[in-house]
């Protein structure tokens, strides 16, 4: 019981950080679903499940499919920024476009609904289209999504070396370390790019590490980045 208030104050809190922050940059027409209903959206990439809170309660639990290996579902905190009804589409008959800053992503239906309960997409979540209609009803762009497998958020299950023109929620969580500690990666977009690396070659020479641009078990301690639950 305690683990799971646990997860919820994260989401909580996950999602008001977000909230805060896309307030601020989008359009007028397109505020974020809190002013629009309170909806929030986390997603267990580990229980292939999705999840639809409404000012904290829970409304309905649906099954998904995520990403198939080497083809990642992304983690991380994000919002709905587009909404649309695919045509003659593999992507079912609703799509809600996610705001991930390295690549084009989203939450869809499916014209293979045995997919659902596995990892089987390109990295969009699937749902049955009947789930996807029905979701597509109770939220609008600006929804804050969370993403996450496992105990960990937006690290996942591992901490896999990263090199240049890596891209994912790690890169990101690196790059954002990096910021905090006076090394500015010049964005925060979770592409392993020339500013980034450049930054992490300053920040392991200034600390006594080999100064190549990688991101190894002995990078990720320096930087104060590990999974703890």
């Amino acid at each position: 019981m305690r683990r799971i208030w646990a997860k919820l104050g994260f989401a909580a809190l996950a999602a008001l950080c977000v909230i805060l922050a896309i307030a601020i940059r989008l359009p007028k027409g397109a505020r974020p679903a809190s002013s629009r209903g309170g909806a929030l959206i986390v997603i267990d990439a580990h229980a292939l499940t999705l999840t639809l809170y409404h000012d904290g309660s829970l409304v309905k639990r649906y099954p998904i499919a995520i990403g198939a290996y080497g083809m990642p579902t992304p983690l991380g905190t994000f919002y709905i920024n587009k909404r649309y009804v695919p045509k003659n589409s593999d992507m079912g008959t609703r799509f809600l476009g996610l705001s991930v800053p390295w690549g084009v992503y989203g939450i869809h239906g499916t014209s293979n609904p045995g997919s659902i309960g596995s990892r089987a997409s390109h990295g969009c979540v699937r749902m049955l289209n009947r789930d996807a209609e029905d979701l597509y009803k109770r939220v609008y762009v600006g929804t804050p999504v969370i993403i996450e497998s496992g105990p960990y958020g937006e690290l996942g299950d591992k901490l896999p070396t990263l090199t240049f023109d890596d891209r994912g929620s790690r890169v990101r969580a690196v790059q954002r370390k990096l910021l905090a500690l006076g090394y500015d990666p010049g964005g925060l977009d979770g592409v392993f790019g020339p500013g980034s690396r450049r930054a992490l070659i300053r920040f392991k020479r200034d600390h006594g590490l080999p100064p190549t641009g990688i991101v190894d078990d002995e990078t990720y301690r320096a930087l104060g980045i590990m999974l703890f639950e």
